[in-house]
């Protein structure tokens, strides 16, 4: 295992290597970070792991501030996985073009998380740019924890890069929780009543697996998961899974929803 510090680090270390695969992380690994860790080891030559929490896409400098960082814990991971190569930049090594990068989403993109966290996915898409330009891999493992990142990301890197994004399934604990970084931010309880929220969003969408949702029904449900588990609701909405439009069926398409449990904020989909 290799730590990377500069560019010109990461440059001369992957000189001449083929094949490489690629998984950008802000750090405070889990389960959810290792399976794509994993998979990149089997499919790639070569793997490198980028850990980079990235200030452009926090529309809260708080939430940046408090934002969860064990550099000790996750170099401990990483050399148990025997991965090649960990990137560590600082901040000028990842923005220090002269050229700045203009990312601006289009209007029917400005749904779900980039309604409400403005300027989040132009902070994301810019810093995958420059991480993809530094690295240069052949494939870039992401999850589905995040999956309108997920999707934007992936139309505009494979848009204007030779590489490939790999969409890899969400890693959910014992209690059906979807593994987060910002989970450890969470105390027990909370942990448990997010678990019970996840279930029951599951136990949802099986029951509607043949039948239309109205809007009335999404209502409805939002305003019973409100009372019951006493939830600030950003938004829960049905949407289909390759274009995001709206939609009233699950079949091809997926739940998602955004609440703050404690002033954290949590996202899932199903």
């Amino acid at each position: 295992m290799k730590i990377l510090l500069t560019n010109n680090d990461l440059n001369e270390a992957l000189l001449g290597n083929s094949n490489i695969g690629f998984i950008p992380t802000m750090g405070s690994l889990h389960k959810g970070h290792i399976s794509l860790i994993r998979k990149s080891l089997i499919q790639c030559n070569k793997t490198i792991v980028s850990i980079f929490v990235n200030p452009t896409q926090f529309n809260n400098k708080n939430d940046y501030i408090k934002y969860p960082r064990n550099i000790k814990s996750d170099l401990k991971i990483l050399k148990k996985l025997n991965v090649n190569f960990i990137f560590i930049p600082i901040k000028n090594q990842i923005y220090n073009s002269k050229n700045p990068i203009k990312i601006q989403l289009l209007k029917k993109d400005k749904i779900l998380c980039a309604k409400y966290r403005k300027g989040h996915f132009e902070g994301v898409i810019d810093v995958m740019t420059r991480l993809t330009k530094i690295v240069k891999p052949s494939k870039i493992y992401m999850g589905e924890k995040d999956f309108q990142q997920l999707i934007l990301v992936k139309r505009f890197i494979e848009k204007n890069f030779k590489s490939k994004i790999v969409s890899c399934k969400t890693i959910r604990d014992k209690n059906k929780l979807a593994l987060s970084s910002r989970n450890l931010l969470l105390k027990k309880n909370n942990l448990i009543k997010a678990g019970k929220i996840a279930q029951n969003l599951i136990s949802f969408k099986k029951r509607f697996l043949k039948k239309i949702i109205s809007k009335k029904v999404i209502l409805t449900k939002k305003k019973e998961l409100k009372k019951k588990f006493n939830l600030n609701i950003e938004y829960l909405e049905i949407r289909n899974k390759k274009n995001l439009q709206p939609s009233y069926k699950i079949k091809n398409s997926k739940i998602f929803i955004a609440y703050y449990l404690n002033k954290i904020r949590l996202i899932d989909n199903f």
